[in-house]
């Protein structure tokens, strides 16, 4: 339970909530055991005095010729009434159940109680429907088989109120002052405890837009490290991510510029005075030329955004990844056919077991074309020795596996660049092969957010024209409805 209700949370009032909740919950507790402590400091003097006094009354029974006599001074029973707040009673019973002195109807004790003369025993009781306390005591008397006779000594609890409520009002009158008190201290220790966070907060609000720098840990209290480390991480992620798009802004702007470049070159040229027929298809030639490549970097460039931005959710569905490598193979036949080059699919048919997986249409048709355009742009193909590149899917129903491989018969990737071409722009030295180093990137991308791992290797090594195989290695899943 809280006695502070917010809307939105707050980590001050939560933990102030925590901290009074329990003391004013405590409070009301805490007076009522002093209450009842309070009830028994008030009982322990008046029970020790009403004792004391059943003892002096018990050493006026006498026994005189075979009677028992109580004979009461005048100011002994002029002490027994001198109390001004309670009313003192007492009574005297022959060891017979004779009427002595005192009081008359004052309560016995309880019939079944054993007998033990010399003890002074106490008792509450009530007498014309008033609370009293009652000291008793058997006192023998010297007579043959006589039974002990009984003295008792009654007050009212007026007395033991009035001190027990004393009580309570020292212990519960300074509370009253200590309470608001307290509150008011636990508030200003746990503004001050929280003081770093606000600090914190203004050196953060402080910061330029373009201030990625880390935090200075060591500045705030242990409990808030770890967040400030982990803002850290998320500055230090950040600043790479944003370091990585200036340097893919800065990439692109100058493979744009290339072709945009050449656009503009061959459009003066075509403009001159005096240019010929001839010399004018050669320049529209050119400039058709860098408008496909500049369309070709835009659309990869666009895919590649289109990758990377959909790596937060990507829609998956049951997809036939042999059905969808033999279409992108058929789309990319013409392009083959213009360079000379056999390309084919030679794997398992689609719609049998294994070839299955989870996956999203779309980037995976991107993944696979990207495949088959490299293998075609970088194999070295005349019409008297054509080059070949072949695209598979090979299930693995064992392993839950489905594997993508396209190769090619071409020079190869030497070792030390395979990790390079998967970087963006990056372009193996001595290629004269149009593209815009955008291809393998979008690749692993897409790779990746399939939970796939792209693999580079050669496909017959130590020859002059090793080639390259692309090994995509995803996860199986159920055939689609």
């Amino acid at each position: 339970m809280k006695i502070f209700q917010r809307e939105q949370r707050s980590l001050f009032g939560e933990i102030l909530d925590w901290m009074l909740t329990p003391l004013l919950l405590l409070w009301p507790v805490s007076l009522a055991l002093t209450w009842l402590v309070a009830q028994g400091l008030a009982n322990k003097p008046f029970d020790r005095a009403l004792e004391y006094n059943a003892h002096a009354l018990a050493q006026l029974v006498t026994v005189q010729d075979g009677r028992v006599l109580f004979n009461l001074p005048q100011p002994a029973s002029e002490i027994l009434r001198a109390d001004e707040s309670d009313i003192v009673y007492y009574q005297v019973l022959s060891p017979t159940g004779e009427y002595l002195s005192g009081e008359r109807s004052l309560p016995l004790p309880p019939p079944e109680e054993r007998v033990i003369s010399g003890e002074v025993r106490l008792r509450d009781a009530e007498m014309r429907g008033i609370d009293i306390r009652v000291a008793y005591i058997w006192v023998r008397v010297p007579l043959p088989d006589a039974p002990a006779a009984l003295v008792q000594v009654a007050e009212t609890r007026s007395k033991r109120s009035v001190l027990a409520t004393e009580i309570i009002k020292g212990v519960m009158l300074p509370q009253f002052v200590i309470l608001p008190l307290a509150v008011l201290l636990v508030w200003l220790a746990l503004a001050r405890g929280i003081k770093p966070l606000h600090q914190l907060e203004e050196r953060i609000r402080a910061r330029k837009p373009d201030d990625l720098s880390p935090l200075d840990h060591k500045a705030v209290p242990m409990e808030v490290a770890p967040l400030v480390d982990s803002v850290n991480d998320l500055l230090r992620r950040l600043s790479e991510s944003m370091a990585t798009q200036k340097r893919f802004l800065a990439d692109a702007a100058h493979q744009l510029k290339t072709p945009l470049a050449g656009l503009r070159m061959q459009a003066d040229l075509a403009q001159r005075e005096g240019t010929s027929t001839e010399e004018l298809k050669q320049s529209l030639k050119q400039i058709g030329r860098s408008s496909i490549r500049a369309t070709h970097t835009v659309n990869q460039l666009l895919a590649l955004a289109r990758a990377e931005g959909g790596s937060a959710v990507v829609q998956r569905q049951p997809v036939d990844l042999a059905r969808l490598v033999i279409e992108v193979v058929e789309g990319s036949v013409p392009r083959a056919m213009d360079k000379c080059i056999d390309l084919g699919y030679d794997g398992v048919d689609p719609g049998v077991p294994g070839v299955w997986m989870d996956g999203n249409p779309t980037l995976l048709k991107e993944l696979v074309r990207n495949l088959v355009d490299n293998a075609i742009n970088y194999t070295p193909s005349t019409s008297d020795h054509p080059g070949m590149v072949t695209a598979r899917v090979l299930p693995d129903t064992f392993g839950r596996v489905v594997l993508l491989q396209v190769e090619d018969s071409g020079p190869g990737v030497p070792e030390a660049e395979r990790e390079l071409v998967f970087q963006p722009f990056y372009r193996a030295l001595g290629t004269d092969a149009d593209g815009s180093g955008l291809g393998l990137p979008i690749v692993r991308e897409i790779a990746r957010q399939h939970g796939a791992e792209v693999v580079l290797e050669d496909v017959r090594p130590g020859s002059s024209m090793p080639g390259a195989r692309f090994s995509v290695r995803f996860a199986a899943g159920r055939p689609g409805a």
